[in-house]
């Protein structure tokens, strides 16, 4: 099972006691997952498929709550996925569509008759618990998670360009940072950062799949910490080999062209002690110089002659 299938089969089966938040989340589903129907004589009809059980059984929980009508329910076994079943659920009563289709905001009655509306109607949404039960129907009706292992990223789709920028600005108003992008005829809201992500999940319920993401969230981070701290300890090694190797062919350029003997004697210390411990750090060669030199003291030195040396190579070119 997908982690999107996952974060849906988690919040179907949260069932709100409020009816104003049931309302809200039934007209997020029927926006972003049902097909308003003419039936003939300029009857309407509402049809909702998915191949979601749970979600099947949240839609019908939701119309037979907040409705007087029973909804008619078929189940087709996928041509293609011969594991997996389609859920049909149908209103064909005119007066019965009709009537949930207005009260849940999703057609207004006008002077030229029903038209359909693209806005989230603020009467729907006007409480932060709506707010939230809508969000769930909106995932819930067209929306997607990616595995975290892989990569953050949660979006919703719709064909309707006005409706995706009052679901960006509803996800916006719990602080978060929603956008959109055309992909084909569609637009699509996404979030893209675990963090605005976790959050999401908090907003529409999604307690445990929230944890689950948290946990590869914490995972990846160590990962990466201990990778960054590896390729740091890393170059630090090579940058110490290269100036190691760097000091020693210097020292023995000015033991073949002018003689340690002629060095001043803490540079001929130095010297001498890097040629015979080639492997020793900064402050393992300050302890063996007598009296010992600091850190700091002995790369001082060490300059110095790597100066002299290339002092030396530009008089014999």
């Amino acid at each position: 099972m997908s982690f999107s299938s996952k974060v849906k089969n988690e919040i179907a089966k949260l069932q709100d006691e409020n009816s104003c938040c049931q309302i809200a989340e039934l007209s997020a589903l029927i926006k972003m997952n049902g097909t308003i129907q003419i039936l003939g004589r300029n009857r309407i009809g509402i049809k909702l498929t998915t191949e979601n059980a749970a979600i099947a059984r949240n839609i019908f929980s939701l119309i037979k709550n907040n409705f007087d009508f029973n909804t008619k329910v078929a189940m087709t076994k996928n041509k293609q996925l011969k594991k997996n079943y389609s859920y049909t659920l149908l209103v064909d009563s005119d007066s019965a569509s009709e009537n949930i289709l207005k009260k849940l905001f999703i057609i207004n009655e006008t002077a030229k008759g029903n038209r359909i509306n693209n806005r989230i109607p603020n009467s729907i949404v006007k409480k932060d618990c709506c707010k939230r039960a809508y969000l769930r129907g909106v995932f819930l009706g067209g929306g997607s998670i990616s595995d975290p292992e892989k990569t953050y990223h949660l979006e919703m789709v719709t064909s309707n360009e006005t409706y995706a920028k009052d679901i960006k600005n509803l996800i916006n108003s719990f602080g978060l940072n929603a956008k959109i992008v055309l992909r084909k005829d569609y637009f699509v809201v996404y979030l893209k950062e675990g963090e605005n992500i976790v959050d999401f999940l908090n907003i529409i319920g999604a307690h445990s799949a929230l944890l689950d993401l948290e946990n590869v969230r914490i995972y990846k981070e160590m990962r990466n910490n201990v990778n960054r701290l590896v390729n740091c300890e890393t170059a630090n090694l090579s940058k110490t080999v290269n100036a190691a190797m760097r000091q020693i062919n210097n020292i023995k350029y000015i033991k073949e062209h002018m003689g340690l003997n002629k060095l001043p004697k803490n540079l001929r210390d130095i010297a001498e002690a890097r040629l015979l411990h080639q492997d020793a750090s900064l402050k393992e060669l300050g302890e063996m110089l007598s009296p010992a030199v600091g850190k700091s003291g002995v790369n001082h030195r060490l300059r110095k002659l790597d100066e002299l040396a290339e002092q030396l190579k530009e008089r014999n070119q």
